[in-house]
C-alpha cells in the first residue's frame, strides 16, 4: 500500500517508516524539517490538503505532536497548532482522497485518578494543555473521517530523538546521584514495538478489513518514573557504559514541581488491540533491554 507517515523525522517515525518498507509497503515519509517532497507542515491547511491530494495514498499515519509538555502551558497556541489543527488537516485531506488516517495519541488524555488500567471507554479528562491539545486532536479527527483509527500510547522512548532514556543516561554520565519521582506510575514504551503494531494494523487494512475506532497500545507491566530510570541505569552499566551515578533516589512529585500536571497512573489497557488484530505485546523491561543493547552497540547514545 502507499502510506504517508508525517512526524517521519521522530522517534517513531523513524521507526515505522523502514519497518513499513519492509513489509514490502511504498512508505513515504514527511516532516516539518524536510526539504522539498519531504517537507509538510501539517498546521498549514492549504499545503497539507493540497500535498495529500496531489500524493494520493492509501494510508496516512500521523505521528507528528508537538510533545513538549512543560513548555506546552506557556505555548499554547504552538501545541494547538500541531496537536489539533494539524490532526484536523490531516482527516480533511484524507476524506478528499478516501484514505485511512491512523493517528497517535497519549495516555495524557486521563486525569489519573483511577488504580486500574483505562481502557478506550474511560472518559477523558486531561490535566495539562498537552493532553487537552492531544485530545482535541483526536475529537477532529473522529468528528471530520468516519475511516479513522486512533492509537493512545505512553511514555514512548526508542533509539531516535529525545526521549526519558536518554535524559537519563546524559544525566547518569555527569551526576552521582539522580532524583525521581515514584508516584507516578505508567508503562515505557517502545517506539520500535508500536511501530510494529501499526504495521500489524495497515496490513490488516491492505487485507480489506477496517477495523476503524480507538485503541491502547504500550508495552506490558507498571513502572514508575523511578523504576524506569532504575532499569536503564542499571542495563547500561551492564553494556559497560561509563555512568558516575551510584545512587537514584525516589521522591514524590510534590518535590519535583514542573508547570504541568501529570496523571499520577495512566497504564493503558490493551485488550481491545490485543483482541482485535492479534498483536503480541513485550514486556517494558524486555523492550527497554534491547533499546540499550541497540543504543550502545551502534554508538547512538550521545
Amino acid at each position: 500500500m502507499k502510506i504517508l507517515v508525517t512526524g517521519s523525522d521522530g522517534q517513531l517515525g523513524s521507526d515505522l517508516v523502514p519497518l513499513l518498507a519492509r513489509e514490502g509497503h511504498d512508505a513515504a515519509g514527511a516532516d516539518i524539517t524536510g526539504s522539498g517532497a519531504s517537507s509538510l507542515d501539517i498546521t498549514d491547511r492549504e499545503k497539507t490538503i493540497s500535498s495529500v491530494v496531489r500524493l494520493r495514498p492509501e494510508v496516512i499515519i500521523n505521528c507528528a505532536a508537538y510533545t513538549a509538555v512543560d513548555r506546552a502551558e506557556k505555548e499554547i497556541d504552538a501545541a494547538l497548532a500541531v496537536n489539533r489543527d494539524g490532526p484536523a488537516n490531516l482527516a480533511d485531506a484524507a476524506g478528499e482522497i478516501q484514505a485511512l488516517l491512523i493517528h497517535i495519541s497519549t495516555d495524557f488524555v486521563f486525569n489519573g485518578s483511577r488504580n486500574l488500567p483505562y481502557d478506550e471507554s474511560q472518559a477523558a479528562d486531561p490535566l495539562g494543555v498537552y493532553g487537552k491539545t492531544k485530545l482535541l486532536g483526536e475529537q477532529e479527527v473522529a468528528k471530520r473521517l468516519p475511516g479513522h483509527i486512533i492509537v493512545r500510547t505512553s511514555w514512548l522512548y526508542g533509539t531516535h530523538g529525545h526521549n526519558f532514556v536518554k535524559t537519563i543516561l546524559r544525566h547518569a554520565g555527569e551526576r552521582e546521584a539522580l532524583r525521581v519521582v515514584y508516584d507516578q506510575a505508567g508503562t515505557p514504551t517502545s517506539s520500535f514495538d508500536l511501530a510494529g503494531a501499526l504495521t500489524v494494523m495497515v496490513n490488516r487494512y491492505a487485507s480489506g478489513s477496517a477495523p476503524y475506532g480507538t485503541y491502547h497500545y504500550s508495552n506490558e507491566g507498571v513502572a514508575s518514573w523511578y523504576d524506569f530510570a532504575v532499569r536503564i541505569i542499571e542495563g547500561a552499566g551492564r553494556l559497560g557504559a561509563k555512568l558516575r551515578c551510584a545512587r537514584v533516589e525516589p521522591i514524590l512529585t510534590g518535590e519535583y514541581p514542573t508547570p504541568a500536571k501529570r496523571p499520577a497512573y495512566s497504564v493503558l489497557d490493551k485488550k481491545k488491540v490485543k483482541e482485535t488484530f492479534g498483536v503480541s505485546i513485550p514486556h517494558w523491561q524486555d523492550s527497554l533491554e534491547k533499546t540499550l543493547n541497540e543504543l550502545y552497540g551502534g554508538g547512538k547514545v550521545a
